[in-house]
Order: C-alpha cells, then structure tokens, then sequence
C-alpha cells in the first residue's frame, strides 16, 4: 500500500443508461510512468475525471495518494494536478502572469520565485512576458504542464497531453514527463499516440469497452504477442502491433 500513488478496485461508471466503466482495477506505483490507453470512447477521460475528483463513481474504491476520492476528495486535490488535452492558460495574460496567477490561487509565500523556476525549467524565460496568445502550440503545452506544477503535486494526471502537437514538440513534452518521474513525481498518462506509451511508460494498461484487457510492462505486454517466426532475426512486435491484437481479439469473442 506505501508505494502505491493510485489503487482502483472494481470502477464502474454509467451514464444515464450507457455504462462506461464496467468494473476497472489497476494500480500506480509511486515515482512510475502509469500509461491509460485506449480508443476514443474507452472511458479513458471518464477514469481521469473519477480520479482528480470531478466525477464520483457509481461503485468500486477509488485510493489517490492514500486518500479515497469519494469521502476525501479535497485531501486528494491537495496532492495532484490535472492538465487536460487542451491547454488551459489564459491568453491575454503572459506566461509570467499566468503563474503568478496560479502561485497566488494555491497560497504560496513566493509567486514570483516559483514562476521565474518554472519559466527558466520549462524553457520559456526569453517569452515570459509576451501575451499567450503569440504562443506555439509547443509552448502553450509546456506553460499548461508548467502551471500544473505549481504547489509541487505529488501526483500528475496528463490527460492526452501531446494531442495536435508537431514531432517536435512532442518529444519535449515527453523529455518533461520523463524528468518529473525521475525526479519522484507520480504521471498518470491517457494517450492514444502507442509511441508515447512506448517512451515513456513504466506500466501500461489497455481499456477497452470499459475493461481493462491487458496491463504490464511493455516487456510482459509483447509476451502476450505471438512471436514472429523468422529464420535470421525475431522481430519485435510494435506496441501498435500488440494493441490491435489484444483488442481485436476481444472483438473477436
């Protein structure tokens, strides 16, 4: 229980008459990469918004941070963060302005020191005082990450934080990602780019009509793969590959 940031027991969550969530169970180590995957529609987002406490659930135990989301939602608010698939900054204030912000609505002691480390961290400082507006999709993504920070949460909740963005960009938000679990942050990751659970996940989950079908390690995962029979060399399975097998072979039953 001490090295575990989030424990999910038997989720389940309806809609009206449509049930999203059909009994899900998985668990996040702390310090991990946690990669949620899955297609539109899986109940990926639902999940998250369970989790950060936007939704309650309709059944099953929810454990963020050692605290359950339903009777102590606020306790669990005070230990994450939550950045969403577009970015939520305010664009007619600057990056500087848009931390302040943030800095000031948790109530710490130094705003101004902790928008100008977070600035100088995520590689805005020349752009800090330029309206959003003028932004790159790059940039607003890595301000959106930057803003999620403030406080230092214990856990980050990453719902889909690449989608829209160029190569490039991409790969500095995962360098991010990368350097906040080092650095003993829990990232909980909803995506539907396979690469980027491919990079970056400790411990991927597959969701799939409102189950989880497969979890484990990339590693465990490709052993659910059939493997290739070839005469020189064995070829690797692509998360891709492995993805469209385990799903496809739900559908299938």
């Amino acid at each position: 229980m001490k090295n575990k940031s989030i424990q999910v027991k038997g989720l389940q969550k309806s809609y009206k008459q449509h049930q999203v969530l059909k009994g899900v169970d998985f668990e996040v180590e702390k310090g991990s990469i946690f990669a949620l995957l899955g297609s539109n529609g899986a109940g990926k987002t639902t999940a998250v918004k369970i989790l950060t406490t936007l939704l309650k659930p309709d059944s099953g135990t929810v454990t963020v941070n050692g605290f359950d989301v339903a009777s102590k939602p606020d306790n669990v608010r005070q230990a994450i963060s939550l950045t969403g698939q577009f970015a939520a900054v305010d664009e007619i204030l600057t990056g500087r302005e848009n931390l302040l912000m943030i800095a000031k609505l948790r109530y710490l002691k130094n705003p101004r020191q902790v928008a100008d480390d977070l600035l100088k961290r995520f590689g805005l400082t020349e752009a800090a005082d330029r309206r959003v507006s003028t932004y790159s999709g790059g940039m607003r993504r890595r301000l959106d990450i930057a803003l999620s920070l403030v406080g230092k949460p214990q856990i980050v909740f990453l719902d889909e934080p690449t989608t829209g963005l160029d190569p490039e960009a991409r790969i500095e938000v995962w360098k991010i990602v990368k350097e906040l679990a080092d650095g003993g942050t829990t990232i909980f990751l909803t995506t539907q780019y396979l690469e980027e659970a491919e990079q970056l996940a400790d411990q991927i989950a597959i969701l799939h009509e409102g189950r989880i079908i497969a979890s484990g390690s990339l590693s465990e995962l490709k052993k659910l793969f059939p493997s290739a029979k070839v005469e020189y060399v064995e070829k690797q399975p692509t998360l891709e590959e492995i993805f469209l097998a385990i799903v496809g072979k739900k559908e299938a039953m």
